[in-house]
């Protein structure tokens, strides 16, 4: 008898969890330049990479009440948007997960080829 076929729920719980990480460096990566979350969002999905508002949101708040962040309201074409960059602890963090990022990365290419 062979093993019970991995569920629908815990396949999306497992690739959520995993998504989760990728998407706060690829906000703290994207956001070495300025953006509004529109633009950041459109950037983000250019790049393969779809987030929704529900999750980009409270991604950015939380990102930014751990000082990684630093936002501001300006009106643009008569609309008020924030405006996030990231902080000067934002761009050192950012560098460190990047290199541990590639560590994980090289490792988890090596792994999955042996299997």
């Amino acid at each position: 008898m062979g093993r019970p076929a991995l569920s629908n729920e815990l396949f999306e719980n497992l690739r959520l969890e995993l998504r989760r990480g990728c998407l706060a460096l690829a906000v703290l990566a994207h956001l070495h330049e300025e953006h509004y979350g529109y633009t950041l969002r459109k950037a983000l999905a250019d790049h393969g990479l779809d987030i929704d508002e529900g999750t980009l949101y409270p991604l950015l708040r939380r990102l930014e009440s751990q000082g990684l962040l630093q936002s501001e309201w300006r009106e643009e074409n008569k609309r008020k948007k924030r405006f996030y960059q990231l902080s000067a602890d934002g761009r050192e963090t950012l560098s460190r997960l990047l290199a541990e990022w590639k560590l994980i990365n090289a490792s988890l290419d090596r792994i999955v080829a042996e299997a």
